[in-house]
């Protein structure tokens, strides 16, 4: 009898988790690594079998978030941001600097890079905080004041380091979260005039590649083997892929080294050399899928917790597919946004996974309480 009441119990926890989830996942990862080996076989494969470290203990630490109640999250929320502040305090004082940026502490020879955390803890932070504010039935200047505050310290010390493209991902992040919260219309239009007023100072704020970045971006042949290298020879490697695409290990953007960061924010013009329109195609399926699934699952999570953690990182996942693709056909600047489960990069893929591996926890729990 025992033995029978644990296998029923055991065909209900499997019944319940996505596979559906799983499987559109790893599909990607597989899309990744064949990307990446096919960059990486012309300088040396370090990078593609780091990048197999990462994605199993990613998949490890998937599966422990799973296990965990995804509620105890919320004691942790207060925590967490403290120790990714001071994580990213200690990376502009002790970070490894690379091409004139601090971004990474060195954990022998790999390397973590905290403002990718940095995603992860405001998410939890804004569930938690939208969870304990939810009696209130639109936010205005009062409400909004000290959350603003709190969340716009990160993206202040991750724009020091400095690295754009994060610290505009974690503001989007945080803006759609409130969006979705409920901002009252007064304190929307506001804000919106403010922001607009304060945009010659963020101009001028800029490092002057940063500017130089968003320049070619109106004008590429402005400065076509500096700033605007990078855009031109993306869009070239996307052109020349026609409709199927020039083959596995045949792009010669790719194999010629004329792509450069063809590993990281560039891989999606590797997607669409190798593989052409149908191969990208594909992969925007998939893409998808994976998105649509993770805000299904928000809109019936049991509490408002659950439902703002996918929310969030389904806005985690859509911003960075958006601007990294755009970035590769030349409709948006370079601003150094890796795509998910595609590029190089390790603390990009174990985020990827923990928010993976939280969405089937919200998905699994929905049956168990």
């Amino acid at each position: 009898m025992s033995k029978v009441w644990h296998m029923s119990r055991y065909t209900k926890i499997t019944d319940n988790i996505d596979w559906g989830l799983i499987v559109t996942t790893f599909a990607i990862i597989f899309i990744g690594l064949l990307c990446l080996y096919s960059s990486a076989r012309v300088t040396g494969l370090t990078i593609f079998y780091k990048q197999l470290i990462w994605i199993a203990l990613g998949t490890v630490i998937m599966v422990l978030v799973f296990i965990v109640d995804y509620r105890i999250l919320m004691y942790s929320a207060w925590p967490l941001y403290v120790l990714i502040l001071l994580s990213l305090i200690l990376v502009l004082v002790v970070g490894r600097e690379i091409s004139g940026a601090r971004r990474w502490l060195s954990l022998g020879p790999f390397g973590i890079q905290p403002s990718e955390f940095a995603k992860i803890m405001v998410i939890i932070w804004m569930g938690y905080w939208s969870e304990t504010r939810k009696h209130i039935q639109g936010y205005g200047i009062r409400e909004l004041f000290m959350p603003v505050f709190l969340m716009a310290l990160p993206v202040v010390l991750i724009l020091a380091e400095p690295d754009l493209g994060t610290a505009g991902i974690v503001g989007f992040i945080v803006l759609i979260m409130f969006l979705l919260l409920g901002i009252k219309q007064s304190t929307l239009i506001g804000s919106g005039v403010a922001s607009i007023a304060i945009l010659p100072f963020v101009w001028w704020s800029l490092k002057e590649y940063q500017r130089l970045r968003i320049l070619s971006f109106f004008d590429p042949g402005r400065d076509p083997l500096g700033s605007g290298y990078h855009a031109m020879q993306s869009k070239i490697a996307v052109g020349s892929g026609g409709f199927f695409g020039k083959g596995f290990l045949e792009g010669t953007q790719t194999q010629l080294r004329f792509l450069p960061e063809h590993h990281t924010d560039f891989i999606f013009s590797v997607v669409a050399e190798e593989w052409g329109f149908m191969g990208s195609a594909m992969l925007i399926v998939l893409y998808l899928i994976l998105i649509t699934k993770i805000i299904s699952l928000g809109t019936r999570a049991k509490d408002r917790f659950g439902s703002m953690l996918c929310f969030g990182i389904a806005a985690y996942f859509t911003l960075h597919i958006f601007i990294n693709m755009a970035m590769a056909i030349g409709i948006f600047p370079v601003v150094g946004v890796p795509l998910p489960f595609i590029s190089y990069g390790g603390s990009f893929m174990l985020m990827n996974l923990i928010c993976i591996g939280l969405i089937l926890n919200i998905s699994w729990r929905r049956f168990i309480f």
